[in-house]
């Protein structure tokens, strides 16, 4: 496996696994946060911008689509991560909340938490235990 995924992997879980955690922690103060961000304007666009950039970081030095899933699933949350933050950037407070609205993340809440706690300790561990793979003449 190379490096870079697994770096990346490592960094993708653990984060997701610590955000989901703290929001699993208290449920009442994670969906007020959300409904307070949602309708700041300058919140929305400095999340635009990190998830941007990113979402730009990973998928300008990670392009890989073959080689197994967690390559692929590496890239395709790099897109995911710049594709959300792209949007954060134009749409407007009223538009995401409607897109969060559309969701039902607040009924839907711990079944999206679930998901993404699945998908970060997948990424976590399957890299955790990864061996970098070494080049020829290494």
């Amino acid at each position: 496996m190379a490096a870079r995924t697994i770096y990346l992997s490592r960094l993708i879980g653990l984060f997701t696994l610590i955000v989901t955690l703290s929001m699993l922690v208290d449920r009442p103060q994670a969906l007020e946060t959300i409904r307070t961000v949602v309708q700041n304007r300058p919140a929305l666009i400095i999340l635009g911008v990190l998830g941007t950039a990113a979402g730009l970081a990973i998928v300008l030095g990670h392009q890989v689509w073959s080689g197994g899933a967690l390559p692929v699933l590496v890239t395709v949350l790099g897109w995911v991560f710049l594709i959300r933050g792209a949007v954060l950037l134009y749409l407007s407070p009223e538009a995401t909340a409607h897109l969060v609205d559309r969701f039902r993340f607040e009924d839907l809440f711990y079944v999206y938490l679930g998901l993404t706690t699945v998908l970060g300790l997948y990424l976590t561990v399957r890299r955790f235990s990864a061996r970098v793979a070494k080049r020829p003449g290494e």
